[in-house]
C-alpha cells in the first residue's frame, strides 16, 4: 500500500493528492480543455475580472461517486490562485442520487473555469466504473455470502486508463485487479494465474502447464484454466487428480460461440437451454464431477462476457460459481456529469432549467498546497 493511501485509510489525511494522480503538466496550458473554455477564460480576464461565480456538478443516476479526490487534486494543482477557491464536495464511495449536487467550486471564473470539461470527464469515468463494479459485486452476493469479483478490464481499453479504473473498481468493491497498474493508486499488486497462451506452449496439455506454473510460482494459490481444449470437465478432473489438495480452483472461459465437448458427448441433455459458452448446466455438471471424485474443496471461477445481469441470473439459479472475473461490462461509461454556473456574485443566475441545488452532505475542502518531490 502506498504511503499516501495508507495515511488516508488510517484517517490521517482526508484526500489523495497529486502524489497519487501524477497529472500531465500540459493541463495548465489548457491542452486538454475545450477551446471555448480557454476563450471564455481570456474574455473573463479582460472584460469581467472581478465576477465571483459558483459552479456545481451533478449527474442523473443512482450511483457510487468516484473521482472527487482526483478533481480536488486537479484544482489544487492547476487552478490559478487555488487557495482563493471555495470547494465543497462529497467523497469517493458516497452513494448519490439523480441531480444531487456532488461538488461546488466558487471563485473567479478565470481561475478554474477552463477545467470544467476535465472535471466532468474524471467524475464520469470514475463514477461509471465504480458504479458498474458495485452493481456486479451486489449481484454476486447470495444467501449472505459475497463471492469475489476480479476486475479483468486490461484488454478492453487503452492501457493508460488502468490506474484510475483500478482505483474506481476498488471503490466499487472489486476483490482484486488483473494488473499492477490497476493497483497503483492504492498500492497492491495485480492478481492472475495463467492465460491460454501458457497452455498453447505446452501443446494443449493443461496438467503440464499447471505443473510449470506451480514450479515457478510455488507460493501462489494454484488455479488451472480448463477450457483450452473445450472439455472443461475432463481437464478439470485431470488437474485435480494430478495436484489433489494443492489445486485451489479451476477457471472456465469458454467462448460464447462454442459448445463444450461434455454436451457433444451427451446430446440427450441438450434442447432445453443454450449450451454455448460458460452456462449454468455446464457448471452444475462440473461441480458434480469434482464432488463425486472427492474434490469438494476445488473452487470454480467463471469468466468470459459476464455482466451484472448475467451474474444475477446465475445467482438466482444457485449456479455453483465461487468467484467471477469481469472485464468489458465494468468499463461501460453510462454516467455523465454536468457542470453549471448557478450563482453570480452570490445571486442566482443560471441557464433555463438549471438552478443552485444546495446539498447539506457536501463538506468543505481545505486547500493543500502542491508540494514538488
Amino acid at each position: 500500500m502506498t504511503k499516501e493511501f495508507e495515511l488516508k485509510m488510517k484517517g490521517e489525511i482526508d484526500r489523495l493528492t497529486n502524489k497519487t494522480f501524477k497529472f500531465d503538466p500540459r493541463i495548465k496550458e489548457g491542452w486538454f480543455s475545450a477551446v471555448y473554455f480557454l476563450k471564455t477564460k481570456k474574455i473573463a480576464e479582460e472584460k469581467i475580472p472581478d465576477n465571483h461565480v459558483t459552479m456545481q456538478f451533478f449527474q442523473k443516476e443512482n450511483a457510487v461517486l468516484c473521482g472527487t479526490d482526483e478533481v480536488i487534486a486537479l484544482l489544487h494543482s492547476f487552478a490559478n490562485n487555488p487557495e482563493s477557491l471555495e470547494i465543497h464536495s462529497l467523497k469517493d464511495g458516497d452513494k448519490i442520487e439523480p441531480f444531487e449536487t456532488v461538488l461546488t467550486i466558487s471563485g473567479r471564473y478565470q481561475d478554474f473555469g477552463y477545467l470544467e470539461g476535465i472535471i466532468d470527464g474524471i467524475l464520469a469515468r470514475r463514477t461509471s466504473v465504480a458504479t458498474n463494479v458495485y452493481n456486479v459485486v451486489k449481484a454476486a452476493k447470495s444467501a449472505g455470502r459475497q463471492k469475489p469479483v476480479v476486475f479483468m478490464g486490461d484488454r478492453d481499453d487503452h492501457y493508460t486508463t488502468q490506474a484510475g479504473d483500478g482505483y474506481a473498481a476498488f471503490i466499487g468493491g472489486s476483490t482484486a485487479q488483473a494488473t499492477h497498474a490497476m493497483n497503483e493508486w492504492w498500492g497492491k499488486e495485480g492478481m492472475g494465474t495463467m492465460p491460454h497462451a501458457l497452455i498453447q506452449m505446452f501443446k494443449g496439455d493443461v496438467v503440464a502447464a499447471t505443473q510449470a506454473y506451480h514450479e515457478v510460482y510455488p507460493n501462489d494459490e494454484l488455479a488451472a484454466l480448463v477450457d483450452y481444449n473445450n472439455d472443461v470437465i475432463t481437464d478439470s478432473l485431470k488437474v485435480a487428480r494430478a495436484f489433489g489438495d494443492k489445486l485451489s480452483s479451476v477457471r472456465l472461459d469458454t467462448s460464447r460461440t462454442l459448445v463444450d465437448r461434455y454436451f457433444l458427448r451427451n446430446q440427450h441433455l441438450m434442447g432445453a437451454f443454450d449450451p454455448r459458452g460458460v452456462n449454468p448446466e455446464l457448471l452444475f455438471a462440473l461441480r458434480k464431477a469434482l464432488d463425486d471424485e472427492g474434490f469438494t474443496s476445488v473452487k470454480i471461477m467463471a469468466t468470459g462476457g459476464f455482466t451484472e445481469k448475467r451474474i444475477r441470473e446465475f445467482e438466482e439459479k444457485n449456479v455453483p460459481v465461487d468467484m467471477y472475473g469481469v472485464g468489458r461490462s465494468l468499463l461501460s461509461l453510462n454516467i455523465g456529469f454536468t457542470g453549471d454556473l448557478v450563482l453570480l456574485n452570490g445571486q442566482p443566475e443560471a441557464k433555463e432549467g438549471r438552478r443552485y441545488r444546495p446539498n447539506s452532505r457536501l463538506e468543505k475542502v481545505n486547500y493543500i498546497p502542491v508540494k514538488e518531490d
